[in-house]
């Protein structure tokens, strides 16, 4: 648990609760500070006949995510914490690697998107769950964000399927694991 001092939070909440809250919702902003950049480096890389196709229906997300970074960080302060959102507190507190790809086919980055979605997506279940018994409203802001950014892990998984549904990226543990079988499929 955090030791950062909270001065204040918000009224019927204590200052535990709201400490763990903070704690909980720190770790969602350093995601989707991630998750955006990562999806504009995606946006000024892929390569390929599908190129404008993925290029154009990255954007959208990007924007949507930043959101979702705003309204983490806004809940953090609302909570009576203090949102870091520099690129230094996020490379050092977050969870997970780099995202490696460079330029690569559209299909490559996609698979390794599915995973980098995959993770995102389990990681903001559990923040759902943490924050259920402590508040309503934290839990059901991250339930709207599991909606949308479910809808678009969907819109990359609708390039990686097949007619028989199966995806390219079956069994895949990694993003370079998922890119390989994604651009070779």
């Amino acid at each position: 648990m955090s030791t950062e001092k909270i001065y204040y939070t918000t009224p019927g909440m204590s200052e535990d609760d709201a400490r763990t809250l903070v704690e909980l919702l720190q770790g969602r902003l350093h995601a989707m500070n991630d998750l955006h950049l990562t999806l504009k480096h995606v946006h000024w890389n892929v390569v390929g006949p599908h190129f404008i196709a993925v290029h154009e229906m990255i954007d959208p997300h990007v924007e949507e995510v930043r959101g979702y970074a705003d309204d983490l960080a806004e809940r953090i302060a609302t909570l009576g914490g203090s949102p870091k959102g520099t690129p230094g507190s996020i490379v050092s507190e977050r969870q997970w690697d780099e995202y490696s790809l460079r330029r690569d086919v559209t299909q490559a980055h996609l698979g390794a998107l599915d995973v980098v979605y995959h993770g995102v997506l389990t990681s903001h279940r559990a923040a759902i769950e943490g924050a259920g018994d402590l508040d309503p409203v934290t839990e059901d802001m991250l339930i709207g964000q599991v909606d949308k950014l479910e809808l678009f892990h969907w819109f990359v998984r609708a390039h990686l399927e097949n007619a028989g549904g199966h995806l390219s990226t079956e069994g895949a543990t990694s993003e370079t694991e998922a890119a390989s079988q994604a651009g070779n499929a």
